[in-house]
């Protein structure tokens, strides 16, 4: 594991102002598209492969899962606008209520799911999830929803996490991005949930920005730099990284907090992707929960490590 020198600043360009939006919407048509072509790229050559794989065909099930859904429902614009009043996330995980839109996308998902190439583990996890009555699917949902997945039942909450993603992508597609405020230190101003990881990105008009990219709903938010994205204390800021990463992928530190989260920079690598980057880095997450580091992310496809 290397340590980075004194954290300091990209340039941006010559010519060019950063001038970043606050937050960036997903669009549900091409990231999961997008994230599945990249789990299969990472999985080339590499220790991880069978399970990169896995989420290489599952995360192109959730694109193919998307024709055809019902609408999701949005909060009515009188909530919306108390949230950005009272600085609140309009799509509160908290809140969550089962849709038509929701039930849909888990039933879709869990149909096209044992056309994946897969671990037995995972295997069985998918017959599990199947098979579950209403009860214990919606216990799933709030398991997810809460960052508290069980150990023992982590292969069926994966699925259930996988539906919930198309859900939210496809809820905060449909906001108005302008309307999107701070809600917290690590909070993403859609959802609530904390970040996956960060990326430092080459954007026309935002080089050289950081955007914290939510696990759930897939909104980017832009955050300061050399700034714990976890408790907000600038002081004892660091990054570590491995050499199979090279400068691409780091992690930043806070001896504050003692957590640390990803930092990945995209203007390095266009085609890094928060999640899939994510778990095909878990090597650095081990060298890290060695070092004493918790790891202060949530990515519902690492949860165990």
């Amino acid at each position: 594991m290397s340590q980075a020198g004194a954290p300091r600043h990209d340039p941006v360009p010559i010519g060019e102002v950063a001038r970043p939006p606050f937050a960036r919407l997903p669009d549900p048509v091409s990231l999961f598209r997008l994230r599945a072509q990249r789990f299969a790229v990472l999985a080339l050559d590499h220790d991880l492969a069978p399970y990169l794989r896995f989420m290489a065909g599952l995360s192109e099930a959730q694109h193919r899962v998307q024709d055809d859904l019902p609408e999701p429902d949005l909060p009515p614009a009188d909530a919306l606008t108390r949230a950005r009043e009272f600085g609140m996330p309009p799509l509160d995980r908290n809140q969550f209520v089962t849709s038509p839109a929701s039930e849909a996308t888990l039933e879709r998902l869990l149909a096209l799911a044992p056309q994946i190439d897969m671990p037995e583990m995972a295997r069985a996890g998918l017959a599990r999830a199947a098979q579950s009555h209403p009860a214990a699917r919606d216990a799933m949902v709030r398991a997810v929803l809460a960052d508290s997945m069980p150990v023992e039942a982590l292969a069926e909450h994966v699925y259930v996490a996988a539906a919930l993603q198309v859900h939210f992508a496809r809820m905060a597609a449909r906001l108005d991005a302008a309307s999107l405020v701070p809600v917290g230190d690590g909070a993403c101003p859609a959802c609530g949930g904390p970040p996956v990881s960060s990326m430092v990105v080459g954007w026309h008009g935002a080089h050289g920005t950081r955007f914290c990219a939510c696990p759930l709903c897939a909104t980017l938010w832009n955050y300061v730099r050399i700034k714990c994205t976890l408790c907000g204390s600038t002081k004892g800021i660091g990054y570590l990284g491995i050499e199979e990463s090279g400068d691409t992928i780091k992690a930043e530190t806070c001896d504050s907090c003692r957590g640390y989260v990803k930092v990945l920079h995209q203007y390095k690598d266009p085609d890094v992707e928060p999640i899939a980057d994510d778990v095909a880095t878990l090597g650095l997450d081990l060298l890290l929960r060695d070092a004493g580091y918790r790891r202060g992310s949530v990515n519902p496809f690492l949860l165990g490590y």
